[in-house]
């Protein structure tokens, strides 16, 4: 396949850039479709057609975007196939995986996204104060690659929602589902120019978005090194920011809680989509007195994550999404046994990855102290180290004790006891007994984690800004207020 075109101002054009890119095929390791960069000049024009399609299009009323939404959604549902063949190939995660996640939640996100736009309240009372929300107004979107069409609807249809215009960069490494989602808004009939996706590198188009004029708002998903670029060029011009970034989560597992399930799930969480999730949890505390139990149990479960062919029923385990990430995590690894760090389950001896793919074998580390680097920073690979603490009290603190704070669970006797616990937590998003992902809940996290935040109508609200306006009492249906 190769993509030549780029999506600007309500057709499609010739990208004018003069580098291109190969989308390269995670298990197969060749390439399987070609896409020429934008220019800066793409990316002008594309900011000046979002700058002119943003009045009108946060002026329609709720009802009549929330429409339009809603046929994005359906024409991203009758392109599933396409996108979960091209999410798999990009990524690596199992095809039985991908429909449910990598799909068909980004799709009714895009839904639920429809319905808070009907139903946010854009004017409220504060004493004798109106206070309006307003878009935000042209907002950057500059997503990874990990959960493409997912971290992109997190952006763009809140965006769209909050009354915004959107300028989309994807990541280079998986952008097909862009342009997917341009075919669909395309289809969906969303006016000229308020959806306009350009494609190239990040240090290229994507700075050159970042640091435009026309640009109001800048919302990134990445690495928190990228997050640190960004957050500097964007406030070099003064934007409005969001940033989800980098997690190192902890799973605590507190005395007397059910330390099989915990470890289960545990892995479950550390290994989706091979690791390469960022909320992922990716260090597991428990009590010394059941720290030999758990890396008993986790040699049990970690025989199920199955590595292999992600277009296969039976793979639990897909490669990672390139080589480079590869040799990231082995590199890693490799320094972590170097220091002290011993495999405690799985590993490469024990579940040999195939010869095809890039693969790097589901890993559990033991011997671990909480400041070792393997402890302390992102990995974006199946590895989980497992620490063991003498008190809860420890466990909060060991958990709390990395410049990250996005996710983090909690395992009790009971969900009361677990709750306590989680109290003490610096993290964004808490889980508490294994309870589900609940996608209306606001995401995002502290620190190096970033700021912000994504989901619900807390996601919507970020993409709005407020005015407030200061009124006399004797205006209509506004009493005096109390002194």
């Amino acid at each position: 396949m190769e993509y030549t075109q780029t999506y600007i101002d309500g057709r499609w054009q010739a990208a004018s850039g003069t580098a291109t890119t190969e989308v390269v095929d995670s298990y197969a390791e060749t390439p399987f479709a070609t896409l020429r960069a934008s220019s800066a000049a793409d990316v002008d024009r594309a900011v000046d057609a979002a700058r002119r399609a943003w009045p009108g299009w946060s002026a329609l009323p709720a009802a009549q975007r929330a429409e339009r939404l809603r046929a994005v959604a359906d024409a991203l549902e009758a392109r599933t196939d396409a996108l979960a063949d091209a999410i798999m190939r990009e990524v690596g995660m199992p095809a039985k995986l991908v429909k449910r996640i990598q799909v068909a939640a980004p799709i009714a996100a895009w839904r639920r996204y429809a319905a808070l736009c009907e139903d946010a309240e854009r004017v409220s009372r504060l004493g004798h104060s109106l206070v309006r929300r307003v878009p935000a107004g042209v907002v950057a979107c500059i997503t990874p690659w990990n959960y493409p069409l997912h971290q992109i609807t997190a952006k763009a249809a809140a965006a769209l929602a909050a009354g915004c215009s959107v300028v989309l960069k994807p990541s280079e490494i998986a952008p097909l589902s862009a342009f997917l989602l341009a075919e669909a808004i395309a289809e969906a009939r969303l006016p000229d120019g308020v959806f306009n996706l350009v494609h190239g590198a990040g240090p290229d188009v994507g700075q050159a978005l970042v640091r435009h004029p026309g640009i109001n708002m800048v919302s990134f998903t990445g690495s928190t090194r990228a997050g640190r670029e960004i957050g500097a060029a964007a406030g070099a011009g003064l934007k409005r920011l969001s940033l989800e970034l980098g997690g190192k989560s902890a799973a605590i597992v507190l005395p007397g809680a059910d330390l099989a399930t915990a470890v289960k799930s545990t892995l479950a969480s550390g290994f989706l989509n091979s690791g390469q999730t960022c909320s992922a949890y990716t260090r597991l505390l428990v009590p010394a007195a059941d720290y030999a139990r758990a890396c008993d149990l986790a040699g049990q479960y970690i025989g199920a994550y199955a590595m292999g062919d992600p277009a296969d029923p039976a793979t639990r385990l897909g490669p990672l999404a390139g080589a480079a990430q590869r040799r990231r995590v082995q590199a890693m690894l490799e320094q972590a046994l170097a220091g002290g760090a011993r495999i405690v389950a799985g590993g490469p001896q024990a579940c040999p990855p195939p010869a095809r793919g890039y693969f790097v074998a589901p890993t559990v580390l033991g011997s671990v102290a909480p400041d070792a680097a393997i402890a302390q920073e992102e990995v974006f690979g199946p590895v989980l180290v497992l620490l063991p603490y003498d008190t809860p009290a420890q466990a909060i603190a060991i958990a709390n004790g990395t410049p990250y704070g996005l996710a983090a669970s909690v395992w009790g006797a009971s969900a009361e006891e677990a709750y306590r616990a989680a109290l003490g937590l610096r993290a964004g998003q808490v889980e508490i007994n294994g309870a589900p992902f609940n996608p209306d809940a606001p995401f995002g996290g502290f620190g190096q984690s970033g700021m912000g935040r994504e989901n619900g109508p807390q996601g919507l609200e970020e993409f709005t800004d407020t005015i407030s306006c200061q009124l006399p009492p004797d205006y209509p249906g506004l009493q005096q207020p109390h002194a």
